[in-house]
């Protein structure tokens, strides 16, 4: 989504881009995001506000076109507090028009702030985004930022930049989320409730599916489905009184590792992959 976009902007500009990525498409981390609007462990707070108020109206425009695969809902974050203390705008809503303070659409009515919040459909967004763009991708691995011609080189590797760039303050999270069927839920309506930021929950609806999370858990190892916190995300889903579908998907299948065997075992491995799944 990054990387996309930058390319989009830069050649509305007039400049001529050549990108390069390991992976498109279902491969990326853009592919399995939540992709509702809102701004969440990223920061300096008062550049992120701005950043995330253009990145919002220029998502609202591009709703006007179903092809995009990007809608409107109304999105509530319930309060972390009492409710008791005065209002105070949260930080990420300074430059947002109409956001409001509320009773949240859910179990016991606590105090939320409502706003406007694009979400995107991945599946949809992501091929049109790349159809909008007059390069091509050239699919392949950079290991050396200096080494690629042109004038300059813009890196929007996300977690990658950790080895590219020797950024050791760069921290992976493990995020897990469950897609159920609709059910009874209001497809207009994204909520938030990371009143207990070591249990954040959020339902993200979709034109035919629902996304629930979640986690941000900092890890260094590659992770498979946690049952524990799915179940912990339904229940959260339960007590609120959102009435979800049946779970779609939620697994996390690794079929890699092969050496040199994978014409050897690739038949194999892919029945197996069937049998889980």
């Amino acid at each position: 989504m990054i990387g996309l976009t930058t390319t989009l902007v830069l050649e509305s500009l007039g400049h001529t881009v050549r990108v390069v990525a390991r992976a498109t498409g279902e491969a990326t981390t853009s592919a399995v995001a939540g992709a509702v609007w809102f701004p969440y462990r990223a920061g300096p707070p008062q550049l992120v506000a701005a950043w995330a108020a253009r990145t919002r109206a220029w998502l609202v425009e591009l709703a006007a076109n179903a092809a995009t695969g990007v809608d409107v809902l109304e999105g509530y974050e319930i309060e972390p507090g009492t409710g008791h203390e005065p209002p105070e705008l949260p930080w990420w809503a300074v430059d947002l028009p109409e956001v409001t303070r509320v009773a949240a659409p859910c179990v016991g009515a606590p105090l939320a702030w409502r706003f406007v919040a694009p979400r995107v459909t991945p599946a949809t967004f992501l091929p049109w985004l790349t159809s909008q763009l007059r390069a091509t991708i050239e699919l392949r691995s950079v290991t050396d930022l200096t080494a690629e011609p042109g004038d300059l080189v813009v890196n929007c590797t996300g977690l990658g930049a950790r080895v590219l760039c020797n950024d050791d303050q760069l921290q992976p999270l493990l995020g897990q989320i469950v897609v159920t069927r609709p059910g009874a839920a209001h497809l207009g309506r994204s909520l938030t409730d990371d009143r207990d930021p070591d249990a954040i929950f959020y339902i993200i609806p979709r034109r035919d599916e629902l996304v629930l999370g979640g986690c941000a858990i900092p890890t260094d190892e590659l992770a498979g489905e946690d049952p524990a916190i799915t179940a912990r995300i339904l229940a959260h889903a339960r007590r609120l009184g959102l009435d979800v579908g049946d779970v779609l998907r939620v697994r996390i299948i690794h079929n890699y590792g092969h050496g040199g065997a994978g014409y050897t075992l690739a038949r194999g491995c892919a029945e197996a992959v069937a049998q889980l799944i």
